[in-house]
């Protein structure tokens, strides 16, 4: 190099160092409170809904019955074998002292968290074949970690299973830890996967995919890095927010800002690299290679990565707490690869120089390497025949579209949650055989005192009702007075019994005609309990579903409009991207349905779907298109579209596969809502960026020719 290149590249150099500097601090700041977002969880479905919601108006209320802002959460321990009354005893005893147990090596025990007011109750089953004990945990205490920073439910769970084994073996029956502690406490296990296996696995992935794409042993760990640091950052300002009560975070949320903030890092780095690749075979100097790189890929990166961001926080408007708290949990980590990728790894490219592309290290022989291979018979191929590649592509995914129709999102229960049989599923369905399905977590209802024996005349009319009792101020004591009904501020509390699962479909469905009942027969009673949450949370999504999706729609076009300062294409891509996701949909239904044999859907899943997909897929459309309509300003719109088919078909399809594999590795997690979202993003990406970007949309834009520039000058040309 000659003394006025070296002169001319210190600075660039020295400011890369310094970038690079930068980034190591900011990542050595966040970076360990990272590895503490998981201490700041809440998956608990009770406080994502909305102060309005008629069970939190209830639940507000049943907290003023104990005296303290808080509610009883059971655990239910199934002991199964015939009933006797030595083996009655002894559960009743030894379940008396679980009280005693310590917690996750602490000094905290389980009798801290016993709800105020209540008692621990043991009582046999109708057909004799069960006992059913019922720990009471204090629904708000429950929700705080230990001393050790861990989360206390899981430690309540597992201390009540290590206890119970031994006394079930030496009685002769077995047990089950199960009900809305037990199944919570194995939903806080399976998104306790979140934190290792899943992100080494996303990375073990995105490394293999990397070292093929780029086929050096070397240049992978560049993007790869880069991620990292965007993930550690993102992460800790999540964890921050979270800690100080700004956002709530539950284990899809982070679970889904991994995957997310590792694929999209590494699709913008794709995109960088293969402009940089394109340039350092045009410029002696890496420096100017990286600057002409730079000025390419800007504004596309910028304007995906933005509406991604931007999607995602429309979120916001959702009326629970946790999809809202997912818009800015997403759009900080796209916002944070978005930054990483436009200064980190630029930074670290440059420090590293060509020889980091070895063995195929790019030299300056301005070789247009890009315009021969596959993608430039491809982009041929769809130049003289682009009526045929659009009627024929655009027919199989209205078809694909068609069966949408079959997905069935209305909601599961809890114990279809998970894809396997934890302990809590197990117990949970050998409940039902035994007990009555609300049996230890009834649906509660707030009456007026003077309104008590009218409601619960209405309510026992209740399908699903088995028997309605009112809440009593104390347990009956053999030889003393009968406790009488616990009567706080001039309101009561009924208990009913379902013949249901509480937290399941069914139950759920049931509370409509009960709130029907009790309205009826006292307009100021509220119903609340379990199956109310899980009714009012199908409710919220729904209307998030009705109401979030259109203004994504028209805040998708908008920026497209002003991207490619053109309003046909803005409304063709999206239609195509649509078009794509009612496609995937289609095949969700018949996989989810016919293959998978999941029970069904979480309402969110459409609305979760249609951000990472419509977004997403928005992506890959804005790399093409941004690139489309440069070359058109040289070439004309026709030869335009083959040029960028042509030069980044290699580079785009890469990064779908990069997105397509970490959200698959969603479905690795044993949780069905995860499962589905992973599998619908995974396959939806695969087929905008294999279909729709690489022959649909060239085919439309190609059969429109310059007129899909309108209103822009472009058209004329």
């Amino acid at each position: 190099m000659s003394t006025n290149a070296a002169q001319k590249s210190r600075k660039p150099f020295a400011i890369a160092m310094l970038v690079v500097i930068i980034w190591f601090v900011i990542t050595g700041v966040f970076g360990p409170l990272f590895g503490k977002l998981s201490t700041v969880q809440d998956n608990n479905n009770s406080s994502f809904l909305p102060k309005g919601a008629e069970a939190t108006l209830a639940n507000d209320q049943i907290k003023t019955f104990s005296g303290k802002d808080t509610f009883s959460f059971p655990t239910l321990i199934l002991f199964e074998g015939k009933v006797s009354q030595e083996n009655l005893a002894a559960i009743n005893t030894h379940m008396s002292g679980v009280g005693s147990l310590t917690l996750g090596g602490t000094s905290a025990k389980i009798s801290d968290y016993i709800a105020p007011g209540q008692t621990i109750t043991v009582f046999p089953s109708q057909d004799g074949q069960a006992i059913l004990a019922n720990v009471p945990l204090d629904g708000t205490a429950i929700g705080k970690t230990l001393p050790n920073e861990k989360p206390v439910l899981p430690a309540i769970v597992e201390a009540l299973r290590t206890d119970i084994k031994p006394f079930a073996e030496a009685n002769g029956v077995t047990h089950y830890v199960t009900g809305p502690a037990g199944l919570l406490g194995d939903l806080f296990g399976a998104f306790g996967t979140l934190d290792s296996s899943l992100l080494l696995t996303t990375l073990g992935v995105v490394a293999v995919i990397l070292i093929v794409v780029y086929r050096s042993p070397v240049l992978w760990i560049i993007p790869l890095l880069s991620s990292l640091f965007a993930l550690s950052t993102a992460g800790g300002i999540v964890y921050l927010l979270a800690k100080n009560g700004v956002i709530k975070v539950d284990g899809q949320s982070q679970g889904i800002l991994s995957v997310l903030v590792i694929g999209a890092a590494t699709d913008y780095a794709l995109l960088l690299i293969a402009r940089y690749r394109e340039e350092l075979h045009h410029h002696d100097n890496r420096f100017d290679a990286m600057r002409a790189a730079y000025k390419g890929v800007w504004e596309p990166i910028l304007a995906s990565g933005s509406t991604v961001a931007i999607s995602l926080l429309i979120l916001l408007f959702s009326k629970l707490t946790n999809t809202a708290g997912l818009g800015p949990i997403g759009a900080i980590g796209i916002v944070c690869s978005m930054i990483t990728i436009l200064t980190l790894l630029p930074a670290l490219l440059l420090i590293f120089g060509r020889w980091i592309f070895w063995p195929r290290i790019p030299r300056n022989d301005g070789d247009d390497h890009v315009m021969s291979g596959p993608w430039s018979k491809v982009a041929n191929s769809i130049g003289k025949h682009p009526r045929r590649a659009w009627i024929t592509t655009g027919s199989v995914l209205l078809l694909l579209a068609f069966a949408s129709t079959t997905l069935k999102a209305d909601g599961i229960g809890t114990v279809d949650t998970f894809t396997g049989k934890p302990e809590s599923v197990v117990g949970q369905k050998l409940l039902l055989k035994h007990f009555p399905g609300g049996e230890g977590d009834p649906t509660k209802v707030v009456v007026s005192a003077d309104k008590i024996d009218l409601v619960t005349s209405a309510l026992k009319k209740a399908p699903g009702v088995t028997d309605v009792t009112p809440q009593l101020d104390g347990l009956p004591i053999p030889g003393k007075p009968a406790p009488q009904i616990q009567i706080v501020n001039n309101r009561a509390i009924l208990n009913l019994i379902l013949d249901r699962a509480p937290d399941s479909v069914e139950a759920g469905n049931e509370v409509p005609e009960i709130r029907r009942l009790a309205h009826e027969a006292d307009p100021s009673s509220l119903v609340g309990g379990t199956s109310a949450v899980y009714f009012d949370v199908r409710t919220a999504n729904s209307q998030d579903n009705r109401t979030i999706i259109p203004i994504i729609l028209l805040v998708i076009t908008l920026i497209l409009g002003l991207l490619l300062r053109s309003v046909i294409s803005a409304v063709v891509l999206l239609g195509t991207v649509v078009l794509s996701y009612f496609a995937t949909l289609g095949v969700c239904a018949l996989v989810f349905n016919h293959v998978f044999g999941f029970a069904g859907g979480d309402n969110s899943f459409p609305l979760f779907a249609f951000i990472f997909l419509v977004a997403l897929g928005i992506d890959y459309n804005i790399f093409l298109m941004t690139r489309v309509r440069e070359e058109s300003a040289k070439v004309g719109t026709r030869a335009g579209v083959i040029k960028g088919v042509t030069v980044t078909g290699a580079v785009i399809t890469s990064a779908g596969i990069v997105l397509a594999a970490t959200f698959a590795v969603l479905g690795l997690l044993p949780l069905v809502p995860l499962a589905e979202l992973g599998f619908a993003v995974a396959f939806g990406v695969l087929l905008d960026t294999i279909i729709v970007r690489s022959i649909l949309v060239p085919a439309l834009v190609h059969e429109i020719g310059p007129k899909i520039w309108w209103p822009s000058k472009l058209q004329d040309k």
